[in-house]
């Protein structure tokens, strides 16, 4: 196991050096190219060039949103109707292993796994001059899905999301006695995975959320906290506009460090949202006026 540590925003800044892109084996010229891994994981069938992006106004935005630990993309219902209501096209993957993919957890599920399931989403869909959306722990797959098909992306938004370092696991930021706690508590079940935190903790108390909610969170792959996130291109967004959204009524503390060393980026832009962690279920007018904002 990796020592136990809290990477220092400083840490994060040394991604932000000048380094020309280079065309790797995950990237060439805009086309996905899947991550290396397990060939049974991945299909090099169909190849996807993006189209260019452009200056080019269109009344019609497209949000691929990427939910958190232990959630699903039901998660997003509220949100999506009030964008689509607008005319806008929204995407709401399910990562492997969670919510109604849930049967496919699996103990080798890793980060790439997660990046695989979003830009494949992209493929598949052809779609170009997305605004990707990243919650809680989505924000390190975001920053993934930008690594590989960084001509796909129209805006990077990370809302009240982690970030980590190239070459970082989530179990490298985490004390040591948490680590060996969650370890512990997800080698009870056949397939190690984390359990879902209790409601409360994820900001959520009124009735109508609570029920909405219910019983539909999943336990998180344990996997996807040992694996690190891997960039060709070790600039967090890989050089795509940048935003930040910070929920603040009341700050969740698990993403102090990220939010910190998002608010120092002189090329991102920093925004503050009147609502707890999980905005999406508890503010989705709020926050979609607040995404339109960013995109327009």
């Amino acid at each position: 196991m990796s020592s136990s540590r809290t990477p220092h925003p400083s840490e994060l800044n040394e991604h932000h050096e000048s380094r020309p892109a280079q065309a790797g084996p995950q990237q060439s010229g805009g086309s996905y190219i899947p991550a290396p891994g397990p060939a049974s994981d991945r299909s090099h069938s169909f190849a996807y060039e993006c189209q260019e992006d452009t200056d080019e106004v269109s009344d019609s935005l497209t949000f691929v949103l990427v939910h958190g630990a232990w959630h699903g993309g039901w998660c997003w219902s509220r949100l999506a109707s009030r964008l689509q209501a607008k005319g806008h096209k929204v995407y709401t993957p399910t990562l492997t292993g969670l919510g109604e993919r849930s049967h496919l957890l699996n103990p080798n599920i890793t980060l790439n796994t997660f990046v695989d399931d979003v830009a494949n989403l992209i493929r598949w869909e052809e779609l170009s001059n997305v605004i990707l959306v990243g919650h809680s722990f989505g924000g390190l797959v975001i920053s993934g899905v930008a690594d590989v098909m960084p001509r796909c992306i129209r805006h990077l938004i990370y809302l009240d999301a982690f970030i980590l370092p190239n070459g970082t696991s989530t179990f490298d930021t985490l004390p040591e006695k948490m680590v060996e706690n969650m370890i512990a508590s997800a080698g009870q079940s056949t397939i190690p995975a984390v359990s879902p935190p209790p409601l409360s903790a994820l900001g959520l108390h009124a009735t109508e959320d609570l029920h909405f909610v219910g019983n539909r969170l999943t336990p998180q792959p344990l996997s996807v906290y040992k694996s690190a996130l891997l960039l060709q291109n070790p600039v967090i967004g890989n050089s795509r506009p940048c935003s930040y959204i910070s929920c603040t009524q009341p700050t969740f503390r698990g993403v102090d460090t990220s939010r910190e060393w998002a608010r120092q980026q002189k090329d991102w832009e920093f925004r503050e949202l009147e609502s707890g962690h999980s905005a999406a279920i508890t503010h989705p007018d709020l926050l979609s006026r607040l995404l339109l904002e960013i995109a327009d």
